[in-house]
């Protein structure tokens, strides 16, 4: 099944303004606060049309996020194609969840792709590290409900 063109306009723009959101500037303290809003994109259209969007994307946008941040290349395209890959995996599960029981897979899946992360970054030589990093997952799948009802609306008046 393929997207329509509004639909894809959407999902490029989606993704575009969520790796705005993943790079804008915050104060050191705020960032742990900073949800990971391009995995939480990956996962909302990896579940809505996983032959459409899928590790490539994340692979991609991964990259992406790794030259706009300076981190080493390869680091972030990793751990978003490993969420992109949770997302395919599991997209059939979530759809039969409730949006509550969706928000706590959410939790797992980014706070999965975070450990990941952290273990790069600690191969990298980032410093100590405490589990205040999941507090972004945490706060990605309390996110959830909203961001996927806001995008579900989005995308039943585009096609519409």
């Amino acid at each position: 099944m393929a997207f329509r063109p509004q639909t894809t306009l959407l999902c490029w723009f989606s993704l575009l303004l969520a790796l705005c959101l993943q790079v804008m500037p915050l104060p050191d303290a705020w960032l742990i606060w900073r949800p990971q809003w391009l995995g939480l994109m990956l996962v909302y259209w990896c579940i809505v049309s996983p032959q459409s969007v899928g590790v490539i994307h994340g692979f991609t946008f991964g990259l992406a996020l790794d030259v706009l941040q300076g981190a080493p290349l390869g680091h972030n395209a990793l751990v978003l194609s490993l969420t992109a890959f949770m997302g395919v995996l599991l997209y059939q599960r979530i759809r039969a969840y409730s949006l509550l029981q969706q928000a706590f897979l959410i939790i797992v899946v980014l706070g999965i792709a975070q450990l990941v992360d952290q273990w790069l970054r600690s191969i990298f030589g980032a410093g100590p590290v405490n589990l205040s990093f999941l507090l972004s997952a945490v706060i990605g799948g309390a996110l959830w409900p909203w961001l996927y009802t806001l995008l579900q609306m989005l995308r039943r008046r585009l096609t519409a």
